[in-house]
């Protein structure tokens, strides 16, 4: 019946081509044999092939409800007074291997696709919300990125491996941001969050003087029934400086992972450009800007962040935002390519202003990340089985799988 919340699901789906049926029994049998009687451990074996990371302080920042953690973070003083800055990914690959039933499953599926009561995995939920999540108090393997850094936020060095961490604390933006600002509180997880917010500030600055976009969208959060699962209440979803920490170390593991792949695989890198748009795409906010009072400058994206900047009236705090959502609107789509197709010049992602970029913070939902995991793992010799199964076509042609289911699950 037109108007059923299950009916108008399944119609969205089947409109835009979403995989959404059950897992089958042959990708169920990837999984490992876990029951209550039988539960999931790491083994020694496990331990002593990866970097122990258990001691450290780390927490995941996340939405309230999020089950799904894919990253978690740390930040300490170190001797010679620069910091260690960690970011410890979930280690996705551990569970899916190249070729297998569950791997052509989440290749195919490409990304979750998250709807407004449920989600549809990329992955079965025993590794989804359970064996990979980075949730608060257990052990996970990770994929982690490490950085020296100094008190200005300049990379000193950057290192990865594999790892097992522990989570202190699965938290949500609200409560990181009320452990940093409590001054009471002087625990060592308070004191690493707050050392992260203070690089990530500078690490944000300097991307914005680089001539990198900042730019709006009216982000919504649906509250559902916890019974029925029918939405009650529509917020805006409040943004706060920790939201902005979160993105800025997740931008700066990217570039990294970016940077190591195109240098251990030039010719089959997965990464992720975002195309210079013509100049005619910008003609609806030129235009709009103009009836406002306003100069807009596109010749470069420099000088488009500088004008949207300049672009501002206390007196309407909200035409600047609005500004800043039609330039969103006037955007090319990113999209995955591998290395060896195109040249040098055209890896730019030009809302990031940044010459090489990639994914690698969500394997759990996005697969682009998952072959970017694996890539970065024969990068650094801790993992030799998929060094046969790249390949400039085979790179190129997942990718173009990638790009076209993530546009698929954006329109639905």
């Amino acid at each position: 019946k037109i108007g059923d919340q299950d009916t108008e699901n399944a119609v969205l789906l089947l409109e835009h081509d979403i995989p959404h049926s059950s897992f089958s029994e042959a990708v169920m049998d990837c999984l490992p044999d876990v029951t209550p009687e039988k539960p999931w451990v790491i083994t020694p074996r496990d331990r002593a092939e990866r970097v122990d990371c258990r001691h450290l302080d780390i927490c995941s920042v996340d939405p309230p409800g999020c089950t799904d953690i894919d990253d978690a973070l740390h930040a300490r003083l170190l001797p010679n007074g620069n910091y260690e800055v960690g970011v410890h990914i979930a280690d996705v690959g551990h569970f899916i291997r190249a070729g297998t039933p569950i791997d052509l499953e989440a290749a195919n599926r490409s990304t979750t696709v998250y709807l407004t009561d449920r989600r549809i995995d990329m992955v079965p939920g025993l590794l989804s919300s359970d064996l990979c999540s980075l949730r608060g108090g257990v052990e996970r393997f990770a994929f982690s990125c490490i950085w020296e850094m100094t008190q200005d936020a300049n990379i000193v060095s950057t290192k990865f491996h594999k790892s097992v961490i522990k989570s202190s604390l699965a938290m949500t933006y609200e409560a990181a941001q009320n452990k940093i600002d409590n001054v009471e509180d002087q625990d060592a997880l308070a004191k690493s969050l707050r050392i992260l917010l203070k690089l990530s500030k500078t690490l944000k600055q300097r991307r914005v003087d680089n001539g990198s976009l900042v730019l709006a969208s009216s982000e919504v959060r649906f509250n559902v029934d916890s019974e029925t699962a029918d939405p009650i209440e529509v917020q805006a979803k409040v943004m706060r400086e920790t939201n902005s920490m979160v993105e800025e170390f997740m931008l700066a593991a990217n570039i990294s992972a970016a940077k190591r792949i195109y240098e251990a695989f030039p010719d089959c890198a997965m990464l992720r450009r975002h195309p210079a748009p013509p100049p005619s795409n910008f003609d609806p906010l030129v235009k709009a800007a103009r009836q406002q009072g306003y100069h807009i400058v596109v010749d470069s994206g420099k000088q488009l962040a500088d004008s949207l900047n300049a672009a501002s009236d206390p007196a309407r705090p909200y035409m600047n935002t609005m500004l800043r959502m039609i330039t969103t609107r006037c955007m090319m789509q990113a999209v995955y390519f591998a290395s060896g197709t195109i040249e040098e010049p055209l890896f730019q992602h030009y809302g990031l202003a940044c010459p090489i970029y990639t994914h690698f913070t969500s394997p759990i939902r996005r697969y682009a990340d998952v072959i970017v995991h694996r890539l970065l793992a024969v990068s650094i010799n801790a993992d030799a089985t998929y060094a046969d199964l790249v390949d400039k076509k085979a790179t190129q042609k997942i990718a173009e799988n990638i790009n076209y289911r993530h546009w698929m699950a954006q329109y639905a």
